[in-house]
């Protein structure tokens, strides 16, 4: 099947499609050196449109390709459409810390009910103060110790 002659190559599918190729196959792209540039690849069955349009069907309205492991190849089982929210969260530039056995990146901690100060100051007691993830999450503000038992 050709894009052109079902009209696709207009499609925000297609577009997301052409683009992701591009990014990983060549050089002379300028995202190129984010994607294939660092090993990531698009699987072979993804080579072709038809396979790609298959396994991910028409692209949402407000949405984008995005992979769920930013280290990992373009595949099925490995992308989803994302919205842009989603998008900057899966970022592989974002901070993630561990608390409550969970990792999540530092805004979600800061939209999470256990979290009681402002992502700035968790940020700063984990790298200034060294205290551990949970405690710079949910210890109140004000508080001078780096765990709840030392004093």
């Amino acid at each position: 099947m050709r894009a052109s002659q079902n009209n696709m190559s207009r499609s925000g599918v297609y577009r997301s499609w052409y683009a992701m190729i591009a990014r990983c196959t060549r050089p002379r792209n300028d995202k190129y050196k984010f994607y294939g540039g660092r090993g990531i690849k698009v699987c072979d069955r993804w080579l072709e449109f038809k396979n790609f349009y298959a396994d991910m069907g028409d692209r949402p309205e407000g949405m984008s390709l995005d992979r769920i492991n930013n280290d990992g190849n373009y595949e099925p089982g490995n992308c989803r459409w994302a919205t842009d929210k989603q998008q900057k969260r899966n970022r592989s530039s974002n901070r993630r810390l561990t608390a409550f056995g969970e990792t999540k990146t530092v805004p979600e901690w800061g939209e999470d009910a256990r979290c009681s100060v402002p992502t700035s100051l968790v940020m700063q007691r984990v790298d200034k103060l060294k205290w551990d993830h949970e405690w710079a999450v949910s210890a109140p503000l004000g508080s001078r110790r780096t765990r709840p038992n030392d004093n």
